[in-house]
């Protein structure tokens, strides 16, 4: 059954607003979802097996500064004896290894847990260091340093000074990546034992090596002057030790379409668009054309717009030519209005009252509060007289006279309200 709606303009607003009340959860109170945010990435095991160690290092420095420095040594050391390597100190150790939010090395901690019992009880004497026995020998996660990959390979330049000390060895201490080296700028080669392009050799001896940077289009140099060149960067050509800019609009090196022009840049070029005016180009601006586009015309050596409406281009009634950059259009005459493809005379619509949007039922309410002021009026006027009955009289009178005038006079008070 469709809803019950209220007649009225009052009516009507009220009924809206309960009923928008009503609804259980506005739609600005609602919450907004949160932004989508990509997972952080997750830390190679190595690293975090690296970070496990760590922090039971820690613990066991820990452990020995709580439990023991007061002023009985024999006891202390009687002590520590049993207390160094007990079941005690490895839950303790243990116990604060990982933070709370760290779930790798949650995870971690509970895979190896069987081997750092082990080691703690069996190993520590044979094998000292706790992350190469558990992190590179056991578990496989982590290499040597200067080393890379499955199978621990030495990085380009050697294990004591990968990629020259000059870059990064991809996968370096782990058991990943491909070993290449990631230079620092200015360096080169595969194992950064080289300077990079744009760079020339400063300094070096057997351990040490400097790359400065070569004169700015110079690709390769012998040292830092504009005649230091030995190779050009594209765009840029050798000529007596120098760089020179090659201009690619002048030797059709450019390739640019038929609508644009080239402009030389330094070791390179620009194609920019031509003047509308022009049909193909060979500069900027009107005065470059090759040709003139449809709708200009040459005037001396630039290409000018044509005024098609000093001729009948608008053949429709009650229409004017307006000129455009390039062209023309046809738009109605003042006073009329495009209707259908033709210009129409624009009605002027008639002045209306200030209620003429008002709804019938709106009419009623409005005839009865008007007919109530009058009512009242006529009871303080009775009163002020102390006349109780004609008061009385009036007001009954009154009610019964609206009430026929608000059945028999919608006509007389809506063209009074409307103004017509």
């Amino acid at each position: 059954m469709a809803p019950w709606l209220p007649k009225g303009l009052v009516p009507a607003v009220l009924w809206g607003l309960s009923l928008f009340l009503s609804l259980p959860d506005p739609i600005w109170l609602q919450p907004s979802p949160p932004p989508q945010s990509s997972p952080p990435p997750q830390p190679h095991p190595c690293h975090t097996c690296r970070g496990l160690v760590d922090s039971f290092n820690k613990g066991l420095e820990r452990t020995i500064r709580d439990n023991f420095g007061g002023g009985n040594t024999a006891w202390e050391e009687e002590k520590l004896s049993k207390y160094k390597d007990s079941e005690t100190r490895l839950v303790e150790v243990l116990e604060g290894v990982c933070s709370k939010s760290d779930f790798e090395c949650h995870r971690l901690l509970e895979l190896s847990e069987e081997l750092v019992e082990s080691w703690w009880f069996h190993k520590q004497q044979e094998a000292p260091d706790l992350f190469q026995w558990l992190c590179s020998d056991s578990l496989k996660l982590c290499c040597p340093a200067g080393t890379f990959g499955p199978s621990c390979l030495p990085c380009p330049g050697g294990t004591e000074r990968p990629c020259g000390g000059y870059g990064q060895c991809e996968g370096e201490g782990t058991r990943g990546g491909s070993g290449q080296c990631d230079c620092q700028a200015g360096y080169g080669g595969e194992a950064c034992g080289q300077c990079g392009l744009g760079y020339f050799e400063a300094e070096r001896n057997a351990s040490h090596l400097v790359c400065s940077a070569c004169f700015g289009p110079c690709a390769r140099c012998s040292g830092p002057e504009e005649s230091n060149c030995l190779q050009c960067k594209k765009g840029w050509a050798l000529h007596h030790l120098k760089c020179v800019d090659i201009d690619e609009c002048g030797t059709e090196g450019a390739n640019c379409g038929a609508d644009q022009f080239c402009v030389n840049t330094e070791g390179s070029y620009e194609c920019r668009d031509c003047a509308k005016a022009c049909l193909g180009c060979m500069g900027a601006g009107p005065g470059r054309c090759k040709k003139c586009s449809p709708g200009y015309q040459q005037v001396g050596s630039k290409c000018l717009d044509v005024d098609e409406c000093e001729t009948e281009v608008c053949p429709g009634e009650n229409e004017q030519c307006e000129n455009t950059e390039g062209g023309y259009r046809c738009i109605c005459a003042e006073g009329y209005k495009q209707l259908e493809g033709i210009c129409v005379k624009e009605q002027i619509p008639e002045s209306a009252g200030f209620f003429s949007e008002m709804t019938e039922d709106e009419l009623v309410v409005l005839q009865q509060m008007f007919f109530g002021v009058i009512i009242c009026a006529l009871a303080t006027l009775a009163a002020k007289g102390d006349l109780v009955f004609t008061a009385i009289f009036i007001g009954a009178v009154a009610a019964m006279t609206g009430y026929w005038l608000s059945e028999r006079s919608d006509r007389v008070l809506e063209g009074f309200i409307k103004g017509r």
